[in-house]
């Protein structure tokens, strides 16, 4: 099977950082930032693989990602709750879609949602 992976407009690599690496845990895999130039990095998370971009044209910001069938999504919740990240306070909501899942919406400081649902 392929694999797909998203590419999220950023504007500011350290806000990136602070959000998908230092908040979300996600791990750096790498990235490609030469001098004077906009930023591209490749970040991952388990399964999960993102491309975030400062390119102009890579992108539009607004962007959303559905992540299904992430496991342990409430103790995901709760650590996130516990870091010190005074911009996102996501709440988790059952979904009209499925009675049985569970969902939570995160918002990135480029106006990315990335939506994880943990199915019942």
């Amino acid at each position: 099977m392929p694999t797909v992976k998203p590419i999220l407009r950023i504007f500011d690599h350290a806000k990136a950082i602070e959000f998908y690496i230092d908040w979300l845990g996600f791990t750096l895999d790498w990235e490609h930032r030469p001098a004077d130039a906009p930023a591209y990095l490749q970040i991952s998370r388990g399964d999960i693989t993102l491309h975030l971009s400062e390119h102009h044209g890579d992108c539009s910001p607004g962007a959303r990602v559905f992540i299904d069938d992430f496991l342990y999504l409430e103790a995901f919740h709760t650590q996130l709750l516990d870091r010190p990240y005074k911009f996102n306070r996501p709440g988790l909501d059952i979904p009209f879609y499925d009675p049985t899942a569970l969902e939570m919406t995160v918002i990135d400081p480029f106006s990315n949602r990335l939506t994880f649902v943990e199915r019942g």
